[in-house]
């Protein structure tokens, strides 16, 4: 599912979608995030034998999913190694929804949901007191016992770009940096967007398919929307990090210590 034109950031695996080392992106302080200790992905159901085999060597001991249950259900996570599979809803208002196929989400209008407003709410609604990221921040607080991990949802992009803002944003990445890693899921995901974008072009018309099209590309408004009510909440990113998850600045530092060269 990989090209040449992809980045360098994105492993070669054959079997699902952006795969992503959140690693070698520079910090505030001039250190740079140490690579192959975080990773960010899409649902990991696909992945082939030989995908196995090259994410051995790195040596995973959780495996985050931020889905609801019907989606886990559908497209169960495999047993990668040793790892520690562990699922937390981050839009525990739909844990309970049934999951359905691309086909019968346009076939009975349910596409009319995905909006810009409603991608709008789902940003600044998640962050706040979110069970899901007070998990993975908890697994970030003890780095040697948790890393390597990779969290993930059902592209990589919506639920696992906030959790990767809130990541990166904890080592000291520029939020500017933040910013071009998560719109970086409009390259690596540019596949799984067009199968999408191929199967609602048999259901809807020209002009609901554009709207669609124009909704489900990532946007900055969406991200800034997370963290525009996270300042909204706490005035500061530091003030969130403590009153959310406990994370003070001796904490911050040894997450930092382990986490940067």
């Amino acid at each position: 599912m990989t090209n040449e034109l992809m980045p360098a950031c994105l492993l070669p695996l054959q079997g699902v979608y952006n795969f992503r080392d959140m690693g070698g992106l520079r910090t505030t302080d001039g250190r740079t995030v140490k690579q192959g200790l975080l990773f960010r992905a899409a649902e990991l159901t696909g992945l082939t034998p030989d995908d196995h085999l090259a994410l051995e060597g790195i040596g995973l001991k959780h495996v985050f999913d931020y889905r609801n249950r019907a989606e886990a259900e559908k497209k169960p996570d495999p047993q990668i190694g040793q790892a520690v599979n562990l699922r937390v809803p981050a839009n525990a208002g739909a844990e309970d929804q049934p999951d359905l196929d691309l086909a019968q989400m346009f076939a009975q209008g349910l596409h009319k949901q995905f909006s810009k407003d409603m991608l709008d709410r789902l940003y600044t609604d998640l962050p706040i007191r979110n069970a899901s990221y007070k998990q993975l921040m908890e697994l970030l607080k003890s780095p040697a016992s948790n890393l390597p991990l990779v969290h993930h949802c059902a592209g990589g992009r919506d639920r696992t770009g906030i959790g990767s803002m809130l990541i990166l944003l904890t080592l000291g990445v520029p939020y500017e940096t933040v910013m071009e890693d998560y719109l970086l899921s409009n390259v690596t995901l540019a596949g799984f967007h067009r199968h999408m974008f191929d199967i609602a072009a048999q259901y809807v018309s020209m002009d609901d398919l554009r709207e669609i099209e124009a909704a489900m590309k990532l946007q900055e408004r969406y991200l800034n929307a997370s963290r525009n009510r996270i300042d909204q909440e706490y005035g500061t990113f530091e003030r969130y990090l403590e009153a959310e998850f406990g994370i003070d600045d001796e904490v911050r530092q040894h997450i930092q210590a382990y986490c940067l060269e």
